[in-house]
């Protein structure tokens, strides 16, 4: 069986830059993912991390992540992770062919999120269908554009996009008795001269051939079906984990994302965690590469504690031999 110090569940921000700081500190270091680069590399433009200087594509991005973490000595397969098992003070991480033994394991294995499921919506993935608006609604200063949902990611999506986009359309599936967001996000929505809130409106369809340049909607109460001319189509209508395959291994919040503390360790010692899949509220590439920088250290410590020696995580100057 293939022998870690340290397997990393997850290519993306987190997880890369986990086996970044977890190579760095001469730990022999494993990620296994589905792919690389997670949610970032369907997003057109990336103008918010910092050091980048010029916006950055999404796949530049993290090829950048990728191969400085593997320039570091990080080992990269490409696979899915079906179990993770802890025995004694070792853990059997299990994919669909293939096992490996890890003094510690990090979760960064991030979200997949809600999507509308309707024709257009996966072809035109980065063309102007977008699933953050924090991420890429920059890329629509001055224009027409829309969000579905109707909890409180869609209507704080609204109050951000509707100060850049020259008009905001709001598509909420039930009527306003039932929507699930603040009454102070609400009002704030509300008091929004450029922005229409369609209620009982599902999108069927969206339009467009190299780009999006409509959405087909349906009102749910009149049946009523027309075309609406827009440039983008934001989907917040949420997240969700896929934690299956590590039951009992670390506890949960209500929302189904792992729990951690400060140093980044889950409920059962030696399970770190990090990035968009944990109950850290923001999710934003910085932050999952600052905590996947933190749950590699932690792992760093608890191997050297482990060992009965003390961690030194001081970074500043190492230079590769």
């Amino acid at each position: 069986m293939n022998k870690y110090d340290v397997i990393i569940i997850g290519g993306a921000c987190a997880g890369l830059t986990a086996g970044l700081y977890s190579s760095r500190r001469a730990l022999k270091t494993l990620i296994l993912t589905k792919n690389i680069g997670g949610q970032v590399v369907i997003t057109t433009e990336v103008e918010n991390y910092p050091g980048t200087g010029e916006p950055i594509t999404g796949p530049a991005l993290m090829e950048k992540f990728r191969k400085q973490a593997v320039d570091s000595g990080t080992e990269i397969k490409m696979g899915e992770v079906t179990k993770v098992e802890k025995q004694g003070d070792l853990f059997i991480v299990k994919t669909t062919d293939s096992e490996y033994e890890a003094k510690t394991v990090i979760l960064a294995f991030g979200l997949e999120q809600r999507k509308i499921g309707v024709k257009g919506e996966g072809e035109l993935t980065g063309r102007g269908v977008a699933y953050c608006a924090t991420c890429d609604g920059p890329l629509f200063k001055n224009k027409v554009v829309s969000v579905v949902g109707g909890g409180n990611s869609a209507f704080d999506a609204v109050d951000y996009l509707a100060d850049i986009c020259e008009k905001v359309y709001l598509f909420v599936r039930k009527g306003e008795k039932e929507y699930r967001a603040e009454k102070v996000l609400i009002d704030a929505v509300k008091a929004k001269k450029n922005v229409e809130i369609m209620n009982f409106t599902e999108v069927k369809e969206v339009v467009g051939e190299q780009k999006v340049e409509g959405v087909k909607i349906l009102n749910n109460e009149t049946k009523e079906e027309k075309e609406i001319k827009l440039d983008a189509v934001f989907v917040e209508i949420g997240w969700k984990t896929q934690t299956a395959f590590i039951e009992g291994l670390a506890d949960l919040s209500d929302g189904g994302y792992i729990k951690i503390d400060n140093i980044s360790q889950t409920s059962t010692p030696g399970v770190f965690a990090a990035g968009d899949v944990t109950d850290t509220p923001y999710k934003q590439i910085v932050i999952s590469a600052g905590e996947g920088a933190k749950a590699a250290l932690s792992a760093y410590s608890y191997i050297q504690k482990q060992r009965g020696k003390a961690a030194q995580l001081t970074d500043f100057n190492r230079r590769k031999k």
